[in-house]
């Protein structure tokens, strides 16, 4: 009797050892079947950079956050950037990207427009992004700013800033400053938005104040020139401008020196400027190219990437001209030991210095632009 039940036993450890076993392996087969599926899922996303390159602390910079938020989130498996130093060899990165099968291929810039027409056309079952321009292609999602919007509330900005010369820095002249990269179209868009801005608070404060505007030169250089960046800038100044807003790239970097130097200010673009030159820069005109990167990855993840025009402005911070405290940008640099904590007191203080009753204007016009209550100009329509 004992063996017989000894050998229930034994039969029963067997057959439930066996059991365990044959579960065990079901649930690895299924597993593994999972992370098949999940590597199959894992987007690459390649970029093209404009010619600032990476470290131009301006618009690629911004569009290499969106990527690694996305990257963070586990939105995309990795990705890749390509720098090229000239225009002509664009279209070769945005074929590699194209031709090594990523999932997304973005290119960053106007100058981009007609080798991403192009190519996106030899790739339709890729999909492509492009940061500034227009591509009417069936697989391209073509992103753009109301940048116009922004300079204007800029320039509003800056023309009631400047009537305050109780502030250490500005003058009695009544003149602000446009330095612009690149003579063209695009760029035209943000000086005639900044000038109509000071135009505004000409009108409804019944000031006088004038706005000198001059270019860093006619070709795709004029985005990377400092120091001629810095010639102009100083060429303003001395003419009595005591705030100078830039739309040129890496040239800004010369107005932020000049700015230091003449114990004046200056206004970034793209990205947060703010922490380059702590102090001296009173805000800066952001066009969130990192969410807008980031949102085109998003759309992708979640199947719903749609080709077309993708705007943004004002509305949820599209566009954004930030008064108060440290920006996200700012914020970053001082965690990162790029700034130190006395160089961010510095960026506070002078946040605090603007007077509270500019802030209010600048929102009210900022509410009143989203409403459409204000008619901002738009260069590239009136001269389409």
């Amino acid at each position: 009797m004992r063996k017989k039940s000894l050998l229930v036993v034994t039969v029963l450890l067997v057959m439930a050892l066996v059991a365990g076993c044959s579960g065990g392996q079901e649930a690895t087969n299924e597993q593994s079947s999972e992370q098949a599926q999940q590597q199959e899922e894992e987007l690459k996303v390649g970029i093209v950079l404009s010619s600032g390159g990476k470290g131009d602390k301006s618009f690629n910079d911004s569009a290499l956050r969106g990527l690694s938020r996305a990257e963070e989130e586990g939105l995309i498996s990795n990705y890749k950037y390509l720098e090229p130093k000239q225009v002509s060899v664009v279209e070769k990165n945005l074929r590699f990207l194209a031709e090594n099968g990523y999932d997304l291929v973005i290119g960053v810039g106007f100058m981009q427009k007609d080798a991403l027409t192009k190519v996106s056309k030899e790739f339709p079952d890729t999909n492509f992004a492009i940061v500034d321009e227009v591509v009417e292609n069936d697989n391209v999602a073509s992103i753009t700013f109301k940048e116009h919007h922004g300079s204007f509330l800029t320039g509003a900005f800056a023309a009631l800033m400047t009537n305050r010369d109780e502030i250490e820095g500005i003058n009695e002249q009544q003149v602000v400053g446009f330095l612009g990269g690149m003579d063209m179209p695009l760029i035209h868009k943000f000086e005639l938005g900044y000038t109509s801005g000071v135009e505004y608070i000409n009108k409804t404060e019944g000031t006088n104040v004038k706005a000198k505007v001059a270019y860093a030169g006619s070709s795709p250089d004029a985005f990377n020139d400092p120091a001629k960046g810095k010639e102009i800038a100083l060429a303003q100044y001395n003419a009595g401008a005591d705030i100078i807003y830039h739309a040129s790239g890496g040239t800004g970097g010369g107005l932020f020196n000049a700015a230091q130097k003449e114990n004046h200010f200056a206004i970034g673009v793209d990205s947060d400027q703010d922490y380059i030159a702590p102090g001296f820069i009173l805000t800066t005109m952001q066009k969130r190219v990192d969410n807008a990167v980031y949102d085109v990855v998003q759309s992708l993840k979640n199947d719903n990437f749609t080709a077309g025009v993708k705007e943004y402005g004002l509305e949820k911070e599209g566009i954004k001209v930030s008064l108060s405290g440290l920006a996200p940008m700012t914020k970053a640099a001082l965690e990162s030991g790029d700034i130190t904590e006395e160089q961010a007191d510095k960026i506070r203080e002078m946040k605090e210095m603007i007077p509270s009753e500019i802030k209010d204007k600048i929102k009210k016009i900022r509410d009143k632009i989203i409403a459409g209550e204000i008619d901002v100009p738009n260069y590239l329509e009136q001269n389409n």
